[in-house]
């Protein structure tokens, strides 16, 4: 007898309410608009003509084709890329990163909500980690902003980090571009972690954030000087409550530690502040500091020059990476590198003469003429 029977026959106390109808999880407009766009191959002038115009599935399925790594999607994302370029560089770009449970998401979220309520448009370019063993990816951010996510004024991609050094993403800089054109004036980068990837992301950005956690041990000897030296401010977050006090100790050991680095470039002096995103408190501090930051190097024009520079060093990655990855693909050098690294393992040759031996093998693969097609 089922238990619904037994309670009616009974007489029992008990009663099973009818349940609620719970509402789609997914908006039904939103799923057939991708169903209808899932299988359409589009040009590149599509894109481009959709992105300008602020179509947010056909960006995303832009920067999906950056993502790439089929050679098809590639060709395409670079057209797209190219044609975006004079519609770019009209944003303020800022990389936010900080140690584990300093409450990025959160932080981002209450930012973001700030900054929109100002009427900028915002993209949120949230890198996740990638797992090492299944290149996997959780991308739970969008999850952990649901307020920013479903603001209407702002555009959150979580991107997989793909291994690449330190969890950014392979493509940021260009999907930087894609935003810049969708009319997004205000770009946020959020990275994984303290770590290598804050150069990576340093060299992608206008104004460098760095979020702490007061009152988890000695802060200063947690964090490598590199990464402070990049720093344009740093704010403690969690600051309320009991923890209030202990934000303000910090941010006077963080003044004072900045003050024993070398003057900037830029002429600004790093800011160090406190925060709280659950309460909102100090946010709108924040943005003040990030807007500073901006008109001064606007004025005396290090902006621009730190613009020219970084795409100087995304040519220059680019060129690096290309001969990187030609240089595995070649099959003489497939074939032959296991053999040349034992002789190196056992102390035959030198890491030196190993590499040497190697770079040869290549350029006389590359100096080879190619047999006419027939």
């Amino acid at each position: 007898m089922e238990l619904s029977e037994y309670i009616e026959s009974e007489g029992s106390a008990l009663k099973i309410n009818v349940g609620v109808n719970q509402p789609e999880q997914i908006n039904p407009a939103a799923l057939n608009r991708l169903r209808k766009h899932r299988h359409i191959t589009f040009s590149a002038d599509e894109y481009v003509q959709a992105i300008l115009s602020g179509d947010r599935m056909m960006l995303s399925r832009a920067i999906t084709m950056i993502e790439s790594i089929n050679p098809t999607h590639q060709a395409i994302a670079q057209e797209i890329i190219e044609k975006c370029l004079p519609h770019s560089g009209k944003s303020l770009r800022v990389g936010i990163t900080g140690v584990p449970g300093a409450g990025k998401s959160t932080f981002i979220e209450a930012l973001g909500m700030y900054v929109t309520s100002l009427k900028h448009n915002l993209a949120v370019l949230a890198i996740d980690p990638s797992s090492s063993r299944s290149k996997g990816s959780i991308l739970g951010d969008k999850t952990r902003m649901e307020e920013l996510s479903t603001n209407e004024k702002a555009f959150i991609r979580p991107s997989p980090s793909g291994g690449s050094l330190g969890g950014v993403a392979r493509k940021t800089k260009e999907t930087i571009i894609l935003c810049e054109a969708a009319g997004f004036d205000v770009i946020f980068v959020e990275t994984v972690g303290v770590g290598q990837s804050e150069t990576a992301v340093h060299s992608m950005v206008d104004f460098f954030l760095l979020l702490m956690l007061a009152g988890a041990g000695d802060e200063l000897q947690g964090i490598k000087r590199g990464i402070m030296e990049m720093a344009d401010a740093i704010f403690i977050n969690k600051a309320d409550g009991d923890n209030r006090q202990k934000a303000n100790r910090s941010r006077l050991e963080y003044k004072n530690a900045l003050h024993l680095f070398p003057p900037t470039e830029s002429t600004w002096k790093p800011v160090t502040g406190i925060c709280s995103a659950l309460t909102k408190e100090g946010i709108p501090e924040v943005w003040d500091t990030i807007k500073k930051y901006q008109d001064l190097t606007i004025r005396n024009g290090y902006l621009k020059k730190k613009r020219e520079e970084q795409k100087s060093i995304s040519m220059l990655e680019t060129i690096s990476e290309s001969l990187n990855n030609d240089f595995y693909a070649t099959e003489k050098i497939k074939s032959l590198l296991p053999a040349i690294r034992q002789e190196m393992l056992d102390d035959k040759i030198s890491a030196y003469v190993a590499a040497q031996k190697l770079i040869d093998i290549y350029f006389d693969e590359k100096r080879k003429p190619t047999s006419p097609s027939l």
